[in-house]
């Protein structure tokens, strides 16, 4: 059983960047047709797709948003991080990494959308 788990700080300056990893235990990134997600919800809103990196290391960002992220691996570690720069306030909200069979490229998703979550980090944008 595929499992996921967020770690990174709580609190994060304005103007800095955040740095999320994303632990994966039970599946190797590397296994054919997986697609390793990070996702946001900030406070009151929906689910909002940030990007993705492939089975194969490919990169994929919402192109519905100004980009201000970068999605790395380590195969070795089987680990993927997030990284934002320049966050704002409006950058407050849950971050979670999801484990997708497909590739999807969208503004906003649903839960039902990925098939393994890890349980979310709570990241707060102040100084």
């Amino acid at each position: 059983q595929v499992q996921l788990v967020e770690s990174g700080p709580g609190l994060v300056n304005p103007s800095q960047t955040l740095s999320l990893t994303c632990t994966v235990s039970g599946d190797s990134i590397s296994t054919w047709s997986t697609y390793w997600n990070w996702i946001r919800q900030p406070p009151g809103k929906g689910l909002e797709w940030m990007g993705a990196i492939t089975y194969n290391g490919a990169y994929y960002y919402n192109p519905f948003r100004k980009n201000r992220a970068s999605i790395s691996w380590d195969t070795s570690k089987n680990q993927f991080t997030l990284q934002l720069r320049s966050v704002t306030h409006e950058d407050t909200a849950i971050y979670y990494c999801a484990r997708g069979r497909r590739l999807r490229v969208e503004d906003t998703v649903t839960r039902a959308d990925f098939d393994s979550w890890g349980q979310g980090i709570q990241v707060t944008v102040s100084s």
